[in-house]
């Protein structure tokens, strides 16, 4: 029955700096009204709602004001660079101390982490097949530690 994410919001403060910035990130804009504007993420298939109002107030929690935007393998290994040529500071993951992206094995899957102008949390992230002798790995690797590993197969 469920095919896929159709759309996800997010509460902002000022509807014109959000929307030049989700235009930096290369979202495809689709429509606004007063208070709202949306993207498409997959145009026709899946877009973001920004919310003009004092809800951006709302603390932060992993369950609200979180959205993870799908990119490829070797888009996710240059993403500090394509963040920092947009004007975007990746932000650590949790009790991390790095922004570098990372590795879940016993997810299958890798991210890197920044924050909108009002403190949403907005992730990239890939899938990633993982052997299954090492879905076991509960610690996030570094793309280098990763690489390491699989040579070692």
């Amino acid at each position: 029955m469920i095919r896929g994410l159709y759309e996800a919001h997010l509460p902002v403060k000022n509807l014109e700096v959000s929307i030049e910035f989700y235009t930096r990130l290369g979202l495809k804009f689709a429509w606004r009204d007063d208070d709202t504007a949306f993207f498409w993420i997959e145009e026709g298939k899946s877009w973001i709602g920004l919310w003009e109002g004092e809800e951006y107030q709302t603390s932060y929690h992993p369950s609200l004001r979180h959205i993870a935007f799908q990119v490829t393998y070797d888009d996710l290994k240059q993403s500090l660079k394509w963040l920092e040529s947009i004007q975007v500071k990746a932000v650590p993951f949790g009790r991390r101390s790095t922004i570098d992206p990372f590795i879940r094995p016993n997810q299958g899957n890798a991210s890197v982490y920044f924050d909108d102008p009002d403190g949403n949390s907005l992730e990239l992230m890939c899938y990633i097949e993982v052997p299954d002798h090492l879905k076991h790995i509960t610690d996030k690797l570094s793309f280098h530690e990763w690489e390491e590993l699989l040579k070692k197969q």
